[in-house]
């Protein structure tokens, strides 16, 4: 990182472990000397319509931009005694204060620069720059903090959620340049990771765009063929349209056996069934896998089993609840819950076939889909829904077709992924780097 730009003519010791050697003329102090205090948000009740203010939430955070996201602004009713020292002005900061999971860590600092009025929820707190600090400089700087866990000790943990002790992180040390120089910084940042942010936008609408080719290659396939002069017929099925004149349209139910998973225990997260030698195979173990299911998370015990379905080795596997419609191979015998089906093909019907099949069909298995709370779809609606079937010696062709485009995709998709990968790293080290000093950018 430091090979581009260069290093400030004089270093110290800041004292700090983790700071290291920072610019001889830079302070070392305490957070809650560049801001006031902390103060807590509030939830309020019901909008009235009469004392309904913008309500910022932890899902309102951006934080890849470190500034807040207006996707989806909540509403709230908020009494205007409980409004009068929440409301946020221009260059306030907001932090996370509880939360949780493996992508979030409380201590994510973004930058209030809205118009609007608003407050925080009872999850985010607001904190006001002391004159002489600049907003920008404190929301990369604390960033770096968030980041690196550097702020750890100031963090409780208990039962899976994360909450930030306000008086402890303010307590934490960071290094400040003056005001001018601060201001410099930011602008140099906002530049640079402008830049960088553009350019992974950029791999991320190629991977978008990768999808989309992905499922049209597959839908035409299994639905036109690739003789591109094969006569064609109307299938009198909407998502199908025309196919080839020797293909035969049917039902699934006519093309396979389907088997529902099963868990005849509530709750299904009961501990006495599981942690044996018998896999488990879940919806999530489903969407992870490429064409073939090789791993699983959970195992059931002998109790387990006698709750549950049994599929063999070579079934096709499908989500029909969260991950709906996803499918992959089973590698192995195991067991699944009823939110998970799988699939035995009749003798003219290749297996790897079956699968291309289902997820060019993807769309009419959504379209009929129940839609309560989360999509759902059961055996009688899979076996409903009609697809086109060539010979089997023409579906062995569409497969290897199939199977060498999307590999090249995967390989495309794949590069796009890592380079998103390395300049996210590249992102965290150039703020990291500038904003401690490690290199000039004045």
């Amino acid at each position: 990182m430091t090979g581009r730009y260069k290093a400030y003519p004089e270093y110290k010791d800041s004292g700090v472990e983790w700071l290291g050697k920072v610019p001889q003329d830079w302070s070392i102090h305490s957070l809650k000397r560049s801001v006031d205090r902390v103060t807590n948000g509030i939830w309020g009740s019901e909008p009235d319509n009469v004392n309904d203010l913008i309500v910022l939430r932890v899902a309102d955070f951006n934080r890849n931009q470190l500034k807040i996201s207006d996707d989806k602004l909540t509403f709230r009713s908020i009494e205007l005694k409980d409004r009068a020292f929440r409301l946020l002005k221009k260059g306030d900061l907001l932090i996370e204060k509880s939360g949780g999971g493996d992508k979030t860590l409380v201590g994510c600092v973004v930058l209030f620069d809205k118009d609007y009025p608003a407050v925080t929820s009872n999850f985010v707190a607001k904190m006001t720059p002391q004159q002489g600090f600049d907003s920008s400089f404190l929301r990369y700087a604390f960033s770096n903090l968030y980041a690196g866990k550097v702020n750890l000790p100031s963090i409780k943990q208990t039962t899976g959620i994360q909450n930030l002790d306000s008086d402890a992180y303010l307590l934490e040390s960071f290094v400040f340049p003056s005001f001018e120089e601060q201001q410099k910084i930011a602008n140099f940042l906002d530049h640079e990771t402008a830049k960088i942010d553009t350019l992974i936008a950029k791999q991320e609408k190629l991977i978008e765009l990768l999808k989309e080719k992905r499922q049209a290659v597959i839908s035409h396939a299994v639905t036109k063929g690739l003789n591109p002069n094969a006569p064609m017929k109307y299938s009198g099925v909407e998502w199908l349209g025309e196919v080839p004149e020797h293909w035969i349209t049917k039902s699934y139910r006519y093309a396979c056996k389907i088997y529902r998973g099963k868990f005849g225990h509530r709750p299904r997260n009961d501990p006495a069934f599981y942690d044996g030698k018998y896999p488990f195979i879940q919806t999530g173990d489903v969407a992870r896998a490429g064409k073939y299911i090789r791993n699983y998370k959970q195992t059931l015990n002998e109790k387990g089993i006698g709750v549950s379905q049994k599929f063999p080795e070579g079934t096709l596997m499908m989500a029909i609840a969260a991950n709906i419609g996803d499918t992959a191979i089973l590698g192995f015998e195991a067991y699944a819950p009823d939110s998970v089906v799988g699939f035995k093909p009749k003798a003219d019907i290749d297996l790897e076939f079956l699968r291309y099949s289902f997820m060019a069909a993807l769309p009419a298995l959504e379209q009929t889909s129940t839609q309560s709370t989360q999509a759902n779809l059961n055996v009688d609606r899979i076996g409903a829904v009609q697809a086109s079937f060539p010979t089997i010696s023409e579906q062995k062709e569409i497969i290897k077709h199939l199977d060498i485009l999307l590999e090249r995709y995967n390989e495309i998709e794949l590069k796009g992924k890592n380079s998103i990968e390395l300049m996210s790293e590249r992102k965290t080290a150039l703020i990291s780097a500038a904003v401690t000093g490690k290199i000039d950018v004045r």
